[in-house]
C-alpha cells in the first residue's frame, strides 16, 4: 500500500471518527432562568412570545427582566445545531457574521412601579452581530460577568425555498374522533431537493409554538409530481386540548377580566375566581392567543418599564384522583416550563388547589395541567381535550443535501385547526 493511500484512508477513518462522534451528541436543552429574571420574550418581526421562527435576514429580538435591579452585566452568545439540537460541524464565521460573547449594553430600569427592575433588550443585527449566514436551529445563551450561564433559548431561522400546505384532519381512531387533532401536509419545491427525500428532508411539527412538544420523527409517504406528501394519522396527531383561561391585569388597581379582589402590601396582589375541572364538561368556545401573553399598562407609555410586577394568586377546585401527580399552571408566560413556581399545593380547609406567581402586568393565557410521577405531562386532566378547540400548527421542513454538515430550514407552513375536517 502507496504512503499516499495510507494517508488518504487515515484521513477518511479522522472524518468518519469525528462524524460519529458528532452525531453521538446528546440533544441540547434549553436552561431556564433563575427566580430574579423574568418575562423572557423572544420574538422576531412580530412582537409575539413563544419560539421565534425568523425568515433569514429579519431581526431578532429579546427582552427580559432583571428584578434585583443592579444592573447587573449580562452577555450573549449564538450557537448553531443540526435539526435534532445536536452540536453542529459548522465553524462559528460559517453561521454568524460579526461576534458573540459581547455585553448587552441597551438596558433600562424601571419607572414608578413597586418592583424595581432593570429591563434588557437585545437587538440581532448590531453593530457587533450583524447577522445569521444560513437558516436551521440556533440558541441564544445570556452570560454573567462570572462566565456562567443564566438562560439560553431556542429560535429557528428559515428560508423561503418550499411552499408547505398545512391541513387539519379529526382522527380516523374511532377512540380518538372527539379528542385528538391529525396534522397532514404537502411540501412543494425544487425538483433537486426532492431527491432521495427519505434521507435529505426532515419535517418539525409544532402545536401552539410549544416546541416541548413538537412532532420530529415524519417521512415522506409518497411524492406526486414536485410535492412531498404527509397523510398520517395517529404519528402526525397532538390532543386537542382546550381553550386557555387567560386573565388581564393592564390596570393593577381595579379588577379587570376574571380578577375578583386586589390587595396591596409591598406590591400588588391579584386573586382570580377559582377554575373548575372543564374535562368533563362540553367543550365551549372561548377565544385565546394559544397559550401566549402580550404585556401591558393601561396607564404606561412605555410598558417595557413601567408595567409593574404582581402577585397573581390562582385556585382550582379539583376532586380528582391525582395518584401521586402535581397540578401546575403552564403557558408560554415562562416558556412551558413546569417547576415550583407553577405547582399547586392543596389547601386541606377551602378543599381547594392554590398558588402564586409573579407576573408582569399584562394579558396572560394558561391552563392547568397534571404532571405524573414520571415527569410526564397530560394536558386534558383537568382541562380535557375536544377536536373542535383552536390550535395553530406549524410546519418546518429541513434539507440536507448530500456531503453538506449542516441542516437547512427551507420553508414554513401554518394550519389552523377551525378549519378541521373529517
Amino acid at each position: 500500500m502507496s504512503q499516499k493511500l495510507k494517508q488518504s484512508l487515515l484521513i477518511l477513518g479522522l472524518f468518519c471518527n469525528l462524524h460519529s462522534f458528532i452525531s453521538a451528541q446528546e440533544s441540547v436543552e434549553e436552561v431556564n432562568p433563575p427566580d430574579y429574571i423574568k418575562t423572557i420574550q423572544l420574538f422576531g418581526s412580530e412582537e409575539f412570545s413563544g419560539t421565534p421562527i425568523l425568515k433569514l435576514g429579519e431581526p431578532l429580538t429579546i427582552r427580559f427582566d432583571d428584578i434585583n435591579g443592579d444592573e447587573a452585566d449580562y452577555y450573549y452568545k449564538i450557537t448553531y445545531y443540526n435539526f435534532d439540537w445536536t452540536p453542529s460541524a459548522l465553524y462559528k464565521n460559517e453561521y454568524l457574521n460579526g461576534f458573540d460573547d459581547i455585553r448587552i449594553v441597551n438596558y433600562e430600569n424601571s419607572f414608578n412601579t413597586l418592583q424595581l427592575y432593570s429591563h434588557y433588550i437585545l437587538r440581532i443585527p448590531n453593530e457587533d452581530t450583524r447577522g445569521l449566514k444560513v437558516s436551521g436551529n440556533y440558541m441564544i445563551e445570556i452570560y454573567n460577568d462570572d462566565d456562567e450561564i443564566v438562560f439560553s433559548r431556542k429560535f429557528i431561522v428559515y428560508e423561503n425555498l418550499s411552499n408547505v400546505k398545512v391541513y387539519t384532519k379529526r382522527s380516523r381512531d374511532l377512540k380518538y374522533i372527539n379528542t385528538r387533532q391529525a396534522v397532514q401536509f404537502e411540501i412543494s419545491s425544487p425538483s433537486e431537493i426532492l431527491k432521495n427525500p427519505k434521507r435529505t428532508v426532515k419535517t418539525l411539527v409544532i402545536q401552539n409554538n410549544d416546541l416541548k412538544n413538537a412532532i420530529t420523527d415524519l417521512i415522506p409517504q409518497f411524492t406526486i409530481a414536485n410535492s412531498l406528501v404527509y397523510k398520517y394519522d395517529t404519528e402526525a396527531s397532538f390532543w386537542g386540548g382546550n381553550e386557555y383561561l387567560f386573565f388581564d391585569n393592564k390596570e393593577v388597581r381595579s379588577p379587570t377580566a376574571n380578577i375578583r379582589r386586589i390587595d396591596l402590601q409591598e406590591i400588588y396582589n391579584n386573586y382570580l375566581y377559582s377554575d373548575i375541572v372543564r374535562a368533563n364538561r362540553i367543550y365551549t368556545y372561548n377565544p385565546d392567543i394559544n397559550g401566549n401573553f402580550v404585556i401591558r399598562n393601561l396607564r404606561a407609555q412605555n410598558s417595557n418599564t413601567e408595567a409593574d410586577y404582581v402577585w397573581m394568586h390562582f385556585s382550582l377546585e379539583c376532586y380528582e384522583p391525582l395518584d401521586g401527580g402535581e397540578i401546575h399552571i403552564y403557558g408560554n408566560f415562562n416558556n412551558y416550563v413546569t417547576d415550583d413556581s407553577t405547582r399547586l399545593s392543596y389547601d386541606k380547609e377551602n378543599a381547594i388547589y392554590t398558588t402564586k406567581r409573579l407576573f408582569k402586568q399584562g394579558f396572560y393565557n394558561y391552563k392547568y395541567v397534571l404532571v405524573k410521577p414520571d415527569g410526564t405531562i397530560d394536558p386534558g386532566f383537568i382541562s380535557g381535550n375536544f377536536d373542535e378547540t383552536e390550535n395553530e400548527y406549524v410546519v418546518i421542513p429541513y434539507y440536507r443535501a448530500p456531503a453538506a454538515r449542516y441542516d437547512r430550514a427551507i420553508g414554513k407552513g401554518i394550519g389552523n385547526s377551525r378549519n378541521i375536517t373529517n
